[in-house]
């Protein structure tokens, strides 16, 4: 496996080198070197943000084939909660669950079930004073990577809890081993993702080894060959077996609600999230208990992948919520501790891929000369130049990566020196 593995992806054939991208990339991943995009790999967090913003379509996001369940014996869908706001007139889950099996899949294990669980942990470890507060949630795997790369030292205020897609598929797959007698190996578990981060979070895991995640299809892909095998002619089997705490995982505010009379913030959006991020790491919003952040406007329901309006898809998981009972999934009762198999195996840390320098010295002077040249520039932050800021242009031009002459108004001014009329 590759140190760096991203789902999301620049088709250079339809990139017109607008900078549209690399004015929104939350972590400054991107330049324009060419008049091409380049996404610098160790930087980026598969938010998808670029995907959403390009006007040309040249960013796009890897995901698997639906013929990839035929490697295995048993095969598990685990699908997303957000699934069930793309659907209009949508008044009974099942539907979509039974739509799902006459795809192929032997058994649908809602990843919604195992939110309850996440969220069950969640309540037991905060009550029991574990964890450092305000506890960030590490439900999404953006928000997580945004963290280790860009603000390291809240990584100890992580939820150090697997994600609800991962530990359905070990729910899942271990169930069905012991049920029907067969090596979990042969069994195969696949999840429909609204986001590229959640696909990077299946190739490239944060917290342990390897998921148990075996392949991931995008839901824009899965939604039309869904929605053909779905119909009201047949009433569908009892399948469902999450309540309305899960479901609502599928929006912004569902996580966080779930924990019940604890002070707690949601917010969702690239641009939020760093602005409360930046909060924490100025040592302000301590008085809260939990902190939910979502990397996609609405949370996982405006994921890219997606085909609803998020603000559409949330008000048909809202109504869903009306036919649901609280919640279906609990911890064993009087359990002692978290079961393993729910929390991380490794602590979260820095991913430290910003250094300058490996040698401090050579760092701090380093850092010095993009202090200085920093001041010589326009500060416009006009993006002409490739970079996204006049500050990362001085990082690129002290690291050997761009020239000061990028900067046209530098450039302008270096050829008014010498005599060159420019018109």
């Amino acid at each position: 496996m590759p140190q760096f593995f991203h789902s999301v992806t620049l088709n250079e054939e339809l990139c017109h080198g607008c900078t549209t991208c690399i004015k929104r990339c939350p972590t400054e991943a991107i330049r324009v070197r060419n008049g091409k995009a380049v996404i610098t790999s160790e930087r980026c967090i598969d938010c998808g943000e670029c995907i959403r913003v390009c006007p040309h379509h040249a960013k796009s996001a890897k995901s698997d084939k639906l013929s990839i369940i035929s490697r295995f014996t048993y095969k598990i869908v685990l699908p997303a909660p957000s699934l069930y706001g793309q659907f209009n007139n949508l008044d009974d889950i099942d539907y979509v669950l039974a739509g799902l099996l006459k795809l192929g899949f032997d058994e649908v294990y809602e990843v919604s079930a195992a939110a309850e669980l996440v969220s069950d942990a969640t309540r037991n470890l905060m009550e029991r004073g574990k964890l450092q507060t305000p506890v960030i949630s590490s439900a999404c795997p953006a928000v997580v990577r945004l963290i280790r790369l860009k603000f390291p030292d809240l990584c100890g205020y992580v939820l150090p809890l697997l994600s609800p897609m991962e530990i359905a598929a070990r729910t899942a797959k271990r169930q069905a081993a012991n049920r029907l007698g067969l090596p979990v190996e042969e069994i195969g578990a696949f999840f429909i993702s609204p986001c590229p981060a959640k696909v990077t979070d299946i190739r490239a895991p944060i917290g342990i080894q390897d998921s148990w995640v075996d392949g991931v299809f995008s839901m824009n892909e899965i939604y039309p060959k869904l929605l053909e095998t779905m119909t009201k002619k047949e009433e569908p089997s009892l399948l469902s077996h999450s309540g309305l705490i899960g479901v609502s995982w599928g929006s912004s505010g569902g996580e966080a609600s779930a924990l019940i009379q604890k002070k707690y913030l949601a917010a969702d959006g690239i641009e939020n999230v760093m602005g409360i991020l930046e909060a924490l790491e100025d040592g302000r919003l301590r008085e809260l208990e939990f902190i939910e952040l979502n990397a996609c406007p609405g949370g996982c329901v405006g994921g890219v992948l997606t085909v609803e309006n998020p603000f559409v898809a949330r008000a048909r998981i809202q109504q869903l919520r009306k036919y649901l009972p609280v919640s279906l999934n609990h911890l064993e009762t009087g359990a002692s501790s978290i079961p393993n198999q729910m929390c991380w195996q490794e602590p979260l840390e820095s991913a430290d891929v910003l250094r300058l320098s490996d040698d401090l010295g050579e760092a701090m002077e380093m850092m010095e000369q993009i202090d200085l040249l920093y001041e010589s520039l326009p500060k416009l932050d006009c993006g002409s130049c490739g970079a996204p800021s006049c500050r990362a242009l001085a990082e690129d031009v002290i690291c050997g990566k761009a020239g000061k002459y990028d900067c046209i108004f530098v450039l302008r001014e270096e050829l008014k020196k010498q005599g060159v009329s420019i018109g």
